[in-house]
């Protein structure tokens, strides 16, 4: 591990301000930046530590439940009010890592955390992510659990966070301070597809530090699910994962979200198969349908062809459990 310097931040201004130094990265709770410090992917020059700040609070606001950046993912999971009214956040936080990364990981790091490429993360192969310029392996490699949407020639890695996906379907905000001041990012506008800038994954600016994600006040969340499909039953990324919430109006569907993980660079909303669910009856035709609308635009590469069919199956057996109150899918 290269040598670098330590602050240890007493306030989000001095934060900021140290942020703002050439090389510097924040740390919370580490679990990723450290593990690709190990393997040289990152080499700071400076650790900024965030750990004493103040965004360790859970609360109601007029905005609706505002979660400070430093909360735990096991905090947020076991949180009355997400368990309550925001139920597929809580579960895709319990399907993600074990409970001891989830102990000491956080809300901000969870939203920063990098692609689990293996080409990324194998010095061996090019990787534009990794060293921009230097081609993606993974184009012509074992693309298995790679994009089906959004990707570019530069770049098909996934992003592989589970609280991100229904923080998408959610419309939750993300609360952020800088060298400019504070402002507030829509959470589908957090992260960034790879284009031409692959080594880019959010939107936030130099120094910017995540203070806070907000969740709106969403009824229709009371009935979400989230399902989580992978290659074994623990500790394994998603090859796809969906977060789905149906709101009935009598034997109408009123509501529907729905959004995805394993499919992009960024969790992936799928706005036209919600506005088709809307006003439908909860039938599995209707859920077929809007499965097959999600996935349309699909562009499966040489090995993840099967994700297709997973996808929509997930997509069905997520709706199905929604519609009739919620639950585990």
């Amino acid at each position: 591990m290269k040598n670098f310097a330590y602050v240890r931040a007493s306030s989000v201004k001095e934060a900021v301000q140290q942020g703002s130094n050439p090389g510097a990265l924040f740390i919370a709770g580490g679990t990723n930046l450290v593990d690709r410090m190990k393997v040289f992917l990152d080499e700071p020059a400076q650790l900024i530590d965030i750990t004493r700040l103040e965004m360790t609070q859970i609360e109601q606001t007029g905005a609706g439940l505002r979660i400070g950046a430093l909360v735990s993912n096991t905090a947020v999971a076991d949180h009355p009010d997400v368990r309550r009214n925001y139920p597929m956040l809580s579960r895709a936080i319990l399907l993600g890592a074990s409970q001891q990364i989830r102990n000491v990981a956080t809300v901000g790091g969870n939203l920063l955390q990098r692609t689990r490429c293996p080409y990324y993360y194998d010095n061996a192969f090019a990787c534009n992510k990794r060293v921009p310029g230097s081609g993606c392996a993974a184009l012509t490699g074992i693309n298995r659990i790679h994009a089906l949407f959004g990707a570019s020639d530069q770049c098909i890695a996934v992003h592989p966070s589970d609280m991100c996906v229904p923080l998408a379907a959610l419309d939750a905000i993300v609360e952020v301070e800088g060298p400019q001041g504070k402002r507030q990012i829509p959470f589908t506008e957090f992260h960034r597809l790879p284009g031409d800038t692959p080594q880019r994954d959010s939107n936030l600016e130099p120094g910017e530090l995540i203070t806070a994600v907000v969740l709106p006040p969403a009824s229709f969340a009371k009935s979400s699910v989230y399902l989580k499909l992978r290659d074994r039953a623990s500790y394994a990324f998603a090859l796809v994962s969906v977060a789905a919430a149906v709101e009935m109006a009598g034997n109408q569907i009123k509501t529907a979200r729905l959004a995805m993980g394993g499919m992009a660079h960024k969790p992936w909303r799928f706005v036209e198969a919600e506005t088709f669910l809307s006003g439908k009856s909860a039938t599995a035709e209707t859920f077929q349908q809007a499965a097959k609308i999600a996935l349309q635009g699909a562009k499966p590469l040489a090995h993840n062809s099967f994700k297709v069919e997973l996808a929509q199956r997930a997509i069905r057996r997520a709706l199905a459990v929604s519609a009739k109150g919620g639950g585990v899918a």
